[in-house]
């Protein structure tokens, strides 16, 4: 029998009686669950979170709060080898990807809980000195962050059912704000675990963090003006949460980070077989192969000079042929399937697309060579890598993202403008990367991109030894991209509680104000 994965609203667990959408492997394409939530509540498991773990928040301190995310943290590792293992059955994962996805997690938590301590004993944040109103020094103004009485609702995309649990989570709660948080369905099994470790350790107190499998029914359609909205997915679904009746009818706030064609740039100055050549190679490489290239930091677009185009293709397609794809749980394998039937529909048409105006030069449409996996039962495309002649002529480049395995290489001058010029046309990305040691060429070419992306990455031999790549996502830097990519933003630290707190300037007699702020911090 199908294990049934269940919510856990209002205090308890809940499964649905109606018809289940079964969660495959996508190793195998064999069933390992099943998901239905017909009949719940969600108006009732939105004013659960809003009344029962609002005010358990809004009471703690900012170190209480602190204390509770590395509890979860401290949950989480404990289990962490079932929890790897089941990352990869459930999420075709090899155990690094699995580690990349559980690790982010727990490493996020953590890190927002130190920020609590650092915080300690106040409640809410105090924006910034005073700022005097009149010749009287009594009259002045201050700005303060509440957090808000609503509730945080997070829809989660498949790719990082922890990671992307956790990075919301974190501000959240460190904001004073309770989570309802909906999984994606593929992925479902590893995220209601997650939350099944929290519930049995009692780690949580009631109503703080609430988890929906199967679908988000009418949730939307019961929100406050207090409440928030934070979205992870294609920007498809991004707008159709955005102009909900009841999202614009209460001007609900909401935050989306959606599919982007991010991109890597070569500089003109980087020779063959330096450090920040081979950096570039292999960063490219693990952009492509990592976790199936299903990250939405991964790189789609790779625009090089056109001196360089062989060699960086020839070099491309040495690193990629050398990732063994397969079984994700068998020794050697780097790269297993992708995570559902419907990924692999959509990566298949998308490369389909790509063709049409880009060459295929490493790898083709199918699983190719596995190991210990049969192609015809699970969810494989091995890495493909395109090229197109004319940059600026392939739009279909720049507007279709394939969130799998595939990438293409454009040639460009060796211009930093023209670069840029061909970079923009992809209208908005979470990251870009510059490759270069000139740094003259580095500073011209991000001074003209910084305005389409969240986060630009610079490789060079002097960072070569330590950089983490564009696909990490750090708790201390934000995470979001204009245009395409969403137009939101999360983390960076303290500025991520931004999104979960109420902005309010306060005018008035300065002992006043001073008496009103006893409980907060000034940051």
């Amino acid at each position: 029998m199908l294990k049934r994965l269940r919510s856990h609203v209002c205090g308890a667990w809940f499964e649905g009686n109606g018809t289940a959408v079964e969660v495959f492997d996508p190793t195998t394409g064999v069933a390992i669950a099943a998901v239905n939530n017909s009949g719940l509540d969600f108006a009732a498991a939105l004013q659960y979170a809003r009344e029962t773990g609002g005010p358990v928040l809004r009471a703690m301190t900012f170190a209480q709060r602190g204390e509770l995310l590395m509890a979860i943290a401290a949950a989480w590792h404990e289990f962490r080898d079932e929890l790897l293992a089941l990352s990869t059955v459930s999420g075709g994962n090899t155990r690094g990807d699995a580690k990349f996805d559980l690790d982010g997690a727990t490493g996020t938590l953590s890190a927002y809980a130190k920020m609590g301590a650092k915080l300690g004993e106040a409640r809410f944040l105090i924006d910034g000195p005073p700022i005097r109103l009149s010749r009287s020094p009594r009259f002045v103004g201050r700005h303060v962050r509440m957090p808000r009485v609503g509730v945080a609702i997070h829809i989660n995309a498949f790719n990082f059912p922890a990671w992307g649990m956790a990075e919301k989570m974190a501000a959240a709660i460190l904001g004073g704000m309770p989570v309802v948080t909906k999984a994606a369905t593929s992925t479902a099994v590893l995220a209601e675990r997650l939350v099944e470790i929290l519930v049995e350790k009692e780690v949580v107190p009631p109503g703080v963090f609430s988890l929906i499998c199967g679908s988000a029914g009418d949730m939307l359609q019961h929100v406050t003006t207090q409440d928030v909205v934070a979205f992870t997915g294609s920007a498809a679904t991004g707008c159709r949460i955005r102009s909900g009746a009841a999202v614009i009818e209460k001007s609900v706030r909401v935050n989306v980070e959606a599919d982007s064609l991010n991109s890597a740039v070569l500089g003109p100055d980087v020779k063959r077989a330096s450090e920040t050549w081979d950096l570039f190679i292999r960063e490219v490489c693990t952009d492509m192969t990592q976790k199936a290239g299903q990250k939405c930091t991964a790189m789609r677009r790779i625009f090089v000079p056109v001196d360089k185009m062989d060699a960086v293709r020839e070099d491309l397609i040495e690193a990629i042929t050398n990732v063994k794809v397969g079984n994700p749980s068998s020794r050697g394998v780097r790269m297993g399937p992708l995570a559902s039937q419907a990924q692999l529909a959509d990566i298949t048409a998308g490369i389909e697309e790509l063709q049409t105006v880009a060459e295929i030069v490493c790898g083709a449409l199918g699983p190719g060579e596995l190991v210990d996996a049969e192609a015809s039962a699970g969810y494989f495309q091995q890495p493909v890598l395109l090229q197109v002649k004319d940059s600026a002529a392939a739009a279909i480049v720049h507007t279709r993202e394939v969130f799998g395995p595939v990438q293409t290489i454009l040639p460009y001058s060796g211009a930093a403008a023209h670069a840029a010029a061909l970079l923009n046309l992809g209208d908005g990305g979470l990251v870009a990367s510059v490759y270069s040691d000139h740094r003259d060429f580095a500073a011209e070419l991000a001074l003209a991109v910084a305005p389409y992306n969240g986060r630009l990455n610079f490789g060079s031999k002097k960072v070569a030894e330590f950089s983490m790549g564009p696909g990490a996502v750090l708790p201390t830097l934000i995470h979001g991209g204009p245009g395409r990519a969403g137009a939101g933003e999360e983390l960076g630290g303290l500025r991520g509680l931004s999104f979960y707190m109420q902005r309010t300037a306060l005018q008035g007699d300065e002992p006043l104000l001073a008496h009103l702020l006893a409980d907060g911090v000034e940051i």
